[in-house]
């Protein structure tokens, strides 16, 4: 028997860790550019609106599921299986964890074009080229490498995986805090005017892209933004790796949520200190992919500027602070890397009923890890890379069918979550160390709007692409939580007639 199994794994995870892991894991520093480029000062509401009717109330339910599973192995399994039972939590959980699979396929290759930023100063990733691979393909082998060696030194104890991410953490808040200083520079010496005019109300209500003007477009934005606040439920794995987890998880949890709801508005807003919409964001070169740099670029040669440099001064300046840009969020990226790679297959693995898995499956290295179930995992990951990147054009169709199917596969265990929370909060076999909603009707109403915000965001996924008439897309993003839960139920009922044939056989 390991030393895990003796219940001497190492429990170092402190409140301060914590919350830099919820942080690096949480926060996109990448969230508030995007939200500027797709609707500039309108945006903020919208973010506001998600904290309030999302983020606030699941970290509040995060923060009682986490103090009264405190000693839990299976995180996100164990809160649902105490809440409404093991079948509708492995169905739950099991499409949670796909959705993970799908993010760290897509990150692993996407985290090198913050790298090449750093690098060159701009995304040159499609200029790669290496032993006759062309740039594809040299991506996908460096995602590959990048998944060997987080699942290597993951493996080797929570150590590893605290102390990276919280290095991560250390630099998401130090991008902030440049960000914050040379923002509110640049607006103190501009005389508190921002580069984006504000007109009153009316730039905080309608947006400045003109795509982003209809009711459909404002609800596929409502929907990014309640999903930028996505991923607290992924600490659960590590409550049983915490000194303190009865007293830390929950506050943790909600400073972590005050300052990430907080952050995301003010971010938004210093934004356009430094940029104008119209000037900056309407042009052709800006996308989703690279809007962060053309962004952090601007602010440098904007602060260039107001320091008296010359216009070559004031662009290698510019240059300079995509480049750090790049470098902050590769680091961001691996931090995030070390947690997911591990606490959503350890949820789900030693969460579910053991004698569910093969033995040598379940079982725990000396540091307390499952090594075998990650390396598993790592194998399942690395197949789809390499199949997307030397697969041709047939394998890019695959990804992007891929990415549809996990896009509400990623919302709906948070329906799983919030609606099995007053089950959860009305259980008196529970222990609830820490309860924050004591008013029942209160708690009701909360869980209901929260439920109701999620379920509307769900649905309009679904519904998007057909009001778009892209009946491929909405075909695909129907079918994912449809197939991983037909998966799911499958693999359920394989395991219960597995337990009945037994206990005949016992009878």
């Amino acid at each position: 028997m390991n030393d895990a199994e003796n219940g001497k794994t190492g429990k170092s995870i402190k409140l301060m860790t914590l919350i830099m892991m919820i942080f690096t894991t949480i926060f996109g520093f990448a969230n508030t550019p995007i939200a500027f480029m797709q609707m500039g000062y309108a945006s903020i509401i919208w973010y506001i609106f998600a904290a309030i009717f999302f983020f606030l109330p699941l970290g509040f339910m995060m923060a009682e599921y986490g103090s009264a599973f405190n000693e839990a192995k299976g995180g996100i399994y164990s809160w649902i299986e105490g809440a409404v039972g093991p079948k509708i939590a492995f169905i739950g959980t099991f499409m949670w964890l796909a959705s993970w699979e799908t993010w760290l396929v897509a990150t692993a290759s996407k985290i090198w074009i913050p790298f090449s930023t750093f690098i060159s100063g701009s995304d040159q990733t499609q200029t790669w080229h290496l032993w006759g691979l062309h740039s594809n393909q040299v991506i996908g082998v460096l995602a590959v490498l990048l998944i060997i060696v987080v699942t290597f030194f993951a493996s080797k104890g929570i150590d590893w995986i605290s102390k990276i991410s919280s290095f991560g953490g250390i630099m998401m808040v130090t991008i902030n805090i440049l960000f914050f200083v040379f923002s509110i520079f640049i607006l103190l010496k501009n005389g508190f005017h921002t580069a984006e005019p504000i007109h009153g109300l009316s730039t905080f209500l309608h947006s400045a892209n003109p795509s982003f003007t209809s009711p459909i477009a404002m609800l596929s934005f409502v929907v990014y933004a309640v999903f930028a606040y996505a991923g607290m439920e992924s600490m659960g794995g590590i409550t049983d790796s915490m000194e303190n987890p009865k007293r830390d998880f929950p506050r943790g949890v909600l400073i972590s949520t005050a300052i990430i709801a907080v952050l995301y508005a003010i971010s938004i807003f210093l934004w356009g200190a430094s940029a104008n919409w119209s000037q900056i964001i309407d042009q052709g070169h800006v996308n989703l992919g690279n809007v962060t740099y053309v962004m952090m670029n601007n602010l440098g040669s904007t602060f260039g500027n107001q320091i008296g440099l010359n216009a070559a001064g004031a662009a290698t300046m510019g240059e300079w602070f995509a480049r750090f840009a790049g470098f902050d969020m590769f680091i961001v990226y691996i931090g995030s890397f070390f947690v997911l790679i591990y606490s959503p297959i350890k949820a789900f693995v030693l969460g579910t009923p053991k004698d569910f898995w093969p033995k040598h499956v379940t079982e725990l290295n000396s540091a307390g890890m499952p090594a075998n179930a990650m390396w598993y995992q790592a194998i399942f990951v690395i197949i789809l890379i390499f199949a997307i990147a030397f697969g041709g054009s047939t394998a890019q169709v695959f990804y992007n069918i891929l990415t549809l199917m996990g896009n509400v596969s990623t919302a709906l265990p948070y329906l799983f979550l919030v609606g099995a929370y007053p089950f959860f909060n009305q259980n008196p076999k529970i222990e609830k160390p820490y309860v924050f909603f004591k008013n029942k009707t209160m708690m009701w109403i909360v869980t209901a709007i929260s439920f109701i915000v999620l379920a509307l965001s769900v649905l309009f996924t679904c519904v998007e692409p057909i009001l778009e008439h892209q009946w491929t897309d909405a075909f695909w993003t129907v079918s994912g939580p449809v197939f991983f839960t037909l998966i799911a139920v499958i693999l359920y009922r394989r395991y219960e007639r597995k337990k009945r044939n037994e206990r005949k056989n016992n009878a």
